[in-house]
């Protein structure tokens, strides 16, 4: 029912203040929040967006906000609460959609700037003013946090200013406030990684005064408007660290740190935030100032545009996982690197996950790995580790199989393997269970033979490292179950993961994509260039790690076995694997997991012993084109029929460098001629793996 007030209703578990009866459902334009004065003179803002699960920072909202401080102008309440009447969460960010298409840059800072004069509306009020935060308060939902007096948050919020991973900064006065109200060097850091704050850490720093369970929630509020809540505020040696001088030092080493991980040639969003604060940070109101017109530019690069283009991939992604998954127990077959960490993530995502493995070692050392993952995600809470851990069931015997919603396969890529585990498994199993393989490469034709229900056959695959990736492929052969894929789709978006549909076909999409990739990275080896100038040549492009360095996290056996099954299957004219790589298989010098494959590794990192030399003029497309080439040919063959679809599992996949928007979207701004004329001259001078696909003609 959208009704505000009927909303408001239904979430009593929330301490929402007064039932707001002097404003029945729009009056007074009121749409997306509510007004009410409790008995003791406290004003209540509740904001309840309509037609939408999540409250953002819309035009509409922020107009109904401005109209709302208005109200608080006039009739001088002795407070003034700020809430979210939706379950999920305070107030996320701006609604970036409201920016697309928008190419003036006048236009925007006036825009900005409008925003801003409401946001300092609130800050000027002199009566206490208090944001009471749940679930999460992002973007420019914190920035109307830090305008308030005073923030409580309910426990396990989530706190963070994540614009940079859009190719912007704050741009509501957060970038001032939050540098004037906590350790500014701090403050920074979290704007320059966009990375979240949880509640303890949010109380800690001083961007909350308080963190209770929702039931203390009004007392809390008791105590704020009487005086009785101690705000956060600097100390002096914060104060300190905003002078000028300790802010030029502080913002050269910004700088170094910033390079390594986002370089200044693609991603100008971090440099900015540097640039402002280092030259405004000791006077807020100049900081405020500056802060619109940097973020007003920034909105017009072409990263900001890729980068939000990427954003609304993303969102695709999640829609297409719709909304209710009937999965609530996996049983996960095979306990290797990629079993062991699915049935662990399952099992941090609140599902009954049993785990079986021939080898009751691997069990044991999956069980290892995921309390190890447990720690650095879980945030201190240990009630939280255990809970997980109790759901993840070491299960020798397979008595899962029986119980399970889902069964996933994970074992080692071979298909006679496969289907005798299926031969065991399938008439184990429940009538409506599902039967998944989390094969990264074998068409699915190949695993239904001999199945007793091969309709309820998919594929889910999922990228390593699983907790770290969120792509997961859900694969249908030409017989699965329109229901079954949506249900596979379905678990995927229930366990925090982005499903991308695929065609069952040799590879898939991504994995297909990547192979002309690294096979073309061994190929450059074998010429005799040194591994970490051809790996740098990559990552100037923006890819975030180089194709050895990633053969080497994947696992030499792995992209062996791949690149020669689809040479085999597709016919492809790739050159056979140098003698040294099978070499280096055989000797089991695999890459990360054995520590030495194409680099030694040490402390899970690359040991890189020569600095790159200067690349060939034409390594970097011979590098990136080949996937570009096989994109087009993955959407002719409609292994997916959409091209931004093909873009978001290559950027969430393999992290194919995002604020280029995906290997389609590069060829399109590069120029579809442009990049058919460079495949012809690869071609030319390297061989017909370059030739340009038939599919090119589609994109012109």
């Amino acid at each position: 029912m959208n009704d505000p007030v009927w909303n408001y209703l239904a979430n009593r578990d929330l301490s929402l203040g007064p039932v707001p009866h002097d404003h029945a459902p729009g009056a007074a334009g009121l749409t997306h929040l509510t007004f009410a004065r409790d008995a003791d003179g406290v004003a209540w803002a509740v904001i309840d967006q309509q037609g939408t699960g999540t409250n953002t920072l819309s035009q509409a909202v922020l107009e109904e906000f401005a109209q709302i401080l208005g109200l608080v102008e006039d009739r001088a309440p002795k407070a003034l609460v700020i809430r979210s009447a939706k379950r999920d969460g305070f107030l996320a960010g701006a609604d970036i959609s409201e920016f697309r298409g928008i190419s003036d840059e006048a236009a925007i800072r006036e825009r900005i700037a409008a925003a801003h004069g409401v946001v300092d509306r609130l800050a000027a009020l002199t009566i206490p003013t208090i944001a009471v935060m749940h679930g999460y308060a992002m973007g420019g939902g914190l920035e109307i946090a830090l305008a308030c007096t005073q923030r409580i948050a309910v426990e396990g919020t989530r706190f963070g200013f994540p614009e940079v991973q859009i190719g912007l900064h704050p741009g509501l006065g957060g970038t001032a406030r939050f540098t004037h109200l906590c350790d500014p060097i701090e403050a920074m850091g979290a704007m320059l990684t966009g990375r979240s704050i949880h509640d303890r850490q949010a109380k800690r720093m001083g961007l909350v005064d308080a963190v209770v369970p929702e039931r203390h929630v009004e007392a809390a509020i008791a105590a704020a408007v009487s005086g009785n809540l101690e705000q956060a505020r600097q100390g002096l040696v914060e104060r300190l660290k905003d002078s000028a001088p300790a802010r030029r030092l502080a913002a050269r080493q910004m700088r170094v740190q910033a390079e390594a991980q986002a370089p200044s040639a693609h991603y100008p969003a971090p440099y900015a935030l540097i640039d402002l604060w280092e030259e405004h940070g000791g006077d807020m109101e100049a900081m405020k100032r500056a802060e619109i017109a940097s973020f007003a530019r920034l909105m017009l690069t072409d990263t900001a545009q890729n980068l939000i283009r990427v954003f609304f991939l993303r969102q695709k992604l999640k829609d297409l996982a719709g909304k209710d998954s009937a999965i609530a127990q996996v049983h996960v077959i095979g306990a290797g690197a990629m079993g062991g960490d699915i049935a662990a993530w399952c099992a941090w995502k609140g599902l009954r996950t049993s785990l079986s493995d021939v080898k009751a070692d691997a069990i044991g050392a999956a069980i290892g790995r995921a309390a190890a993952l447990y720690e650095k995600i879980a945030h201190g809470d240990r009630l939280k580790i255990r809970d997980a851990l109790d759901r993840l069931i070491p299960d020798p015997e397979g008595h899962g199989v029986a119980s399970a919603d889902l069964v996933i396969e994970a074992a080692p890529e071979k298909a006679d393997l496969k289907r005798q585990l299926y031969a065991d498994a399938e008439p184990r199993m429940k009538d409506s269970a599902i039967l998944a393989t989390n094969t990264s490469s074998i068409p699915l034709a190949e695993l239904r033979e001999g199945l007793l229900r091969p309709e309820r056959l998919v594929g889910i695959h999922f990228f390593n490292p699983v907790s770290r990736l969120d792509l997961v492929e859900v694969v249908s052969h030409d017989g699965t179950d329109a229901d079954v894929a949506a249900q596979a789709r379905a678990f995927v978006g229930r366990i925090g993961k982005l499903p991308a549909a695929a065609k069952s076909a040799p590879g898939f999409i991504v994995n297909r994509i990547l192979t002309p990739y690294l096979v073309e990275a061994l190929t450059l080896m074998d010429e005799g260039l040194a591994p970490e100038t051809i790996d740098k040549a990559a990552t100037d492009f923006g890819m975030p790690v180089g194709p050895l360095e990633l053969a080497d996290q994947v696992g030499l056996d792995i992209g062996l076995a791949v690149a020669e099954m689809l040479k085999r299957e597709l016919d492809w004219p790739m050159p056979d694997a140098p003698q040294w790589l099978k070499d280096k298989v055989e000797a089991r010098e695999l890459g990360k997991k054995t520590g030495k494959g194409i680099y030694v590794w040490r402390g899970g990192k690359a040991v890189k012993k020569h600095a790159a030399d200067a690349p060939p003029p034409d390594l970097a497309d011979r590098l990136i084109l080949p996937m570009v080439n096989t994109a087009v040919a993955v959407l002719r063959e409609s292994v997916n029929d959409e091209p931004d679809l093909i873009d978001a599992a290559m950027i969430f996949g393999t992290g194919f460098a995002p604020f280029r928007g995906g290997p389609l979207h590069y060829a399109r701004e590069r120029g579809v001629s442009e990049v058919i004329a460079a495949l012809t001259e690869l071609a030319r001078s390297h061989g017909p793996r370059f030739e340009p696909d038939a599919g090119w003609d589609a994109l012109k």
